[in-house]
């Protein structure tokens, strides 16, 4: 069930994304991930600095806003696909990929507002070299601190922090494909092929090539997941500037892709057997 939030053309300004981030159902206090795409809001006054003002506007100190500041090239470069690069490069790579650190290494592909909102004072970051999460507010700390290398996007994670505090995820200007919480709730999911990672860490003042556990993921059925997502829970939406912004319930959407998953997976159980009985 979808909460339609009908909204009129303004110019896209601090305070009229104020505004309209209100009427979406953003308030002071909330807790919030968010993914968002600048260019789909149209000409912003102030860019990409405006949207991070008015998100803090209006959750306040009181509240807490995270954002994705992944780092993917961080990554074994045999692992690379777009572009992909000399096999006899991948020994120089290992060697002389600097370490990540929190404060200085710069997202990959994230977006002007998840790289503007990283270096913003009080912003804090979690220390992992491929799915670090950045965060403000009343529960910043809480919830970046402590990010498990393995499983990056698993319990020991700022997801699973936010499931626990029960937040909300802002998709502003993207779809499903780019909501991270469903990642969690594949970790919840039965049977994940598991994998190995590997990155350039720092361990005690040194940089090491480490390698850590994580799961496949499976980002190709987040469109799917959102679309049967929206016919069981609420999602208000509405427009901020010129993009459509979907606003809903974090623990509910991994608690649905976990269901979702499992239920996948119990039918491709079932069609086997059927085809060796």
């Amino acid at each position: 069930m979808s909460e339609i939030i009908q909204q009129t053309s303004k110019p896209r300004t601090r305070s009229t994304m104020k505004q309209e981030f209100r009427k979406l159902g953003l308030k002071e206090g909330s807790t919030v991930i968010v993914h968002s795409s600048l260019s789909s809001l149209g000409w912003v006054v102030g860019g990409a600095v405006a949207v991070v003002q008015a998100l803090m506007d209006v959750v306040e100190e009181t509240g807490t806003i995270v954002m994705p500041t992944h780092t993917a090239e961080l990554s074994d470069p045999s692992e690379w696909a777009n572009p992909p690069v000399p096999e006899s490069w991948w020994a120089t790579i290992r060697e002389e990929m600097p370490a990540f650190h929190p404060s200085y290494t710069p997202t990959f592909y994230m977006g002007k507002i998840a790289e503007t909102f990283r270096t913003f004072p009080g912003v804090v970051r979690s220390n992992h070299p491929f799915v670090s999460f950045a965060a403000w507010g009343k529960l910043s700390e809480d919830i970046t601190m402590d990010h498990s290398l393995s499983y990056g996007l698993g319990e020991d994670s700022p997801l699973g922090r936010l499931y626990e505090y029960d937040g909300q995820v802002l998709l502003l200007g993207v779809g499903y494909d780019n909501n991270t919480s469903f990642h969690l709730g594949e970790h919840h999911a039965p049977h994940q092929q598991q994998i190995v990672r590997s990155a350039p860490i720092e361990v005690r003042g040194q940089r090491v090539w480490k390698r850590y556990a994580d799961i496949e993921y499976k980002d190709e059925l987040f469109v799917q997941i959102g679309q049967d997502f929206e016919e069981h829970h609420q999602v208000r939406t509405g427009m901020v500037g010129s993009a459509t912004t979907k606003l809903f319930g974090a623990r509910d959407a991994v608690d649905f892709c976990q269901s979702w998953l499992r239920e996948k997976d119990e039918m491709t159980i079932k069609r086997l057997i059927e085809l060796e009985s």
